[in-house]
C-alpha cells in the first residue's frame, strides 16, 4: 500500500543522521507540495515587510550621506524596490520551490548590492558607519523569510563578498573600521547561518512527525470506519443487521412524518430452511443465505435498506414508497429467488428453495409507532405462511 511505504519512508527518515537536511526524493516532493503554498505566502509576507523597512534606511541617508541622497533614492525606490516586488509577485503567484529559493535568495544579493553603491558614493565622514547595518541583510534572508539552508549559503556567501570588495577599495573608511566591519560581517552571517540550520532542522522534523501521525490516524480512522462498519453489518450476508435496522428504522419514520411520505416494509423468510439445513448441513445453510441475500439486495432499490433480521429472515425498509412499487418489489425478489432454483430435497412439499413475504405500506402519523408497523408485516408473512408459502400478502393498515 501506498501509505506502507510512505510510512517506512518517513521512519528511515527519522532515524538519519540530525545533520543531514534533504529528504529521499519522494519524502522531499512531497513535504515541498505540503509546504509550498504556506512557505511562498510567508516568504512574500516577510519580504513585502523587509522591503517597507529597507526603503526607510532613506531616512538614514538623507541623515548621513546628503552629498549622496539622490542617488541613495534612486538605488533603493528605482531599483530595488521594483526588482523585490516582481520577485515577490512571482513567488505569490507560485513558482517551482527552487525558483523560489533562487528569487528570494537574489534579494538579499540585490539589497547587499544597491546598499553597497549607496555608502560608496558618498565622502562624507560617517558614511562607512553604515556597513555595519548591513549584518541586516543577512539576518532577513537567513532568519526572516529563511531561505532553505544551501541558498542561504550561498547567498551569504555573495554578500559578504560584495562588502568586503567595496570596503577594501573605500578609502575614507579607517583600516581599524575595516577589519572590525570585515569581521562583524563574517560572525552575522555564521550565526545567522546556524540559526537558519536549526530553523530548517526542527521545520523538517517537526514536518516528518506530523506527516507520521497524520498517516497512523488514518490507519485508526479506517480502523474505526471498519469496526463501525462490522457492528452494523451481517458478517455472513454482508447486509445491513438487527443493530443497523434498529437505528435507522425510527430515523426513516420521523422522516416520513416530517416529509408526509410513505414507508414501505417488507418480511421475508425463508420457507422450510429447517428442512434444508437438516438435510444439507449448515455450511449449505449459509451458501443459500448468501445467495438469497444477494438476490433481495438485487432486486431492491438503492435508497432501500435490507436487513438480516435473525436466521432465515430478512427485511426490506422502503423509503418514500407506493402501494404499486411495494407489491412489484415484493413479486420481483420472490421470484428471482424461486429463480435461482436451489434445490430443498429436505421437504417434500416444495423442492426448491423459496420465500415468503408479508408487507405493508403507511404513511407514518403519530397513531403509529415503528413497532405497530413491523407487527402488521410480520402478520402479514403469517398470512403468506398459511395460505401455502411461496407468495406475498399484502397487510391491510388503517
Amino acid at each position: 500500500m501506498i501509505n506502507d511505504a510512505l510510512l517506512t519512508a518517513v521512519d528511515e527518515e527519522l532515524e538519519k543522521s540530525p545533520w543531514r537536511l534533504k529528504f529521499t526524493d519522494e519524502v522531499e516532493s512531497r513535504f515541498e507540495a505540503d509546504t509550498q503554498q504556506h512557505r511562498s505566502r510567508n516568504m512574500v509576507v516577510a519580504g513585502l515587510i523587509a522591503a517597507s523597512i529597507y526603503s526607510l534606511f532613506l531616512i538614514n541617508d538623507y541623515s548621513f550621506r546628503p552629498d549622496s541622497f539622490v542617488t541613495a533614492v534612486q538605488l533603493r525606490i528605482g531599483v530595488m524596490l521594483p526588482i523585490g516586488l516582481t520577485i515577490l509577485w512571482w513567488v505569490y503567484r507560485g513558482v517551482a520551490p527552487a525558483i523560489r529559493e533562487t528569487l528570494m535568495a537574489t534579494t538579499i544579493v540585490v539589497a547587499m548590492l544597491v546598499s553597497c553603491l549607496i555608502f560608496s558614493t558618498s565622502t562624507e565622514p560617517y558614511s562607512y558607519l553604515d556597513v555595519f547595518s548591513f549584518g541586516l541583510i543577512l539576518v532577513v534572508g537567513n532568519i526572516i523569510y529563511p531561505l532553505r539552508f544551501s541558498y542561504a549559503c550561498v547567498s551569504s556567501g555573495i554578500g559578504v563578498l560584495i562588502m568586503l570588495v567595496f570596503i577594501v577599495d573605500y578609502d575614507p573608511m579607517p583600516q581599524e573600521a575595516k577589519r572590525l566591519a570585515m569581521f562583524s560581517i563574517v560572525a552575522k552571517a555564521l550565526f545567522t547561518l546556524f540559526a537558519n540550520y536549526r530553523l530548517e532542522r526542527s521545520e523538517r522534523t517537526a514536518y516528518l512527525l506530523v506527516l507520521k501521525e497524520k498517516i497512523w490516524s488514518g490507519y485508526y480512522l479506517e480502523d474505526n470506519r471498519k469496526l463501525s462498519r462490522l457492528s452494523v453489518t451481517d458478517p455472513l450476508t454482508n447486509i445491513a443487521n438487527r443493530r443497523q435496522f434498529d437505528t435507522l428504522f425510527p430515523l426513516r419514520w420521523q422522516e416520513a412524518i416530517d416529509k408526509h411520505n410513505f414507508l414501505g416494509l417488507m418480511v421475508i423468510d425463508i420457507d422450510f430452511f429447517k428442512a434444508y439445513n437438516d438435510y444439507y448441513g449448515h455450511l449449505q445453510g449459509d451458501q443459500c443465505l448468501r445467495q438469497v441475500a444477494t438476490t433481495i439486495q438485487a432486486n431492491s432499490r438503492d435508497s432501500d435498506l435490507v436487513v438480516r433480521f435473525g436466521g432465515e429472515e430478512f427485511v426490506v425498509l422502503m423509503p418514500n414508497a407506493t402501494l404499486q412499487a411495494v407489491r412489484q418489489a415484493a413479486e420481483r425478489i420472490r421470484h428471482s429467488i424461486e429463480a435461482l432454483y436451489i434445490p430443498n430435497e429436505g421437504c417434500h412439499e416444495q423442492r426448491l428453495v423459496t420465500v415468503s413475504i408479508g408487507a405493508a405500506l403507511l404513511r407514518p402519523t403519530k397513531r403509529f409507532t415503528p413497532d405497530d408497523f413491523l407487527a402488521h408485516s410480520d402478520a402479514a408473512l403469517y398470512e403468506a405462511k398459511r395460505r401455502g408459502r411461496n407468495c406475498v400478502w399484502m397487510a391491510n393498515v388503517e
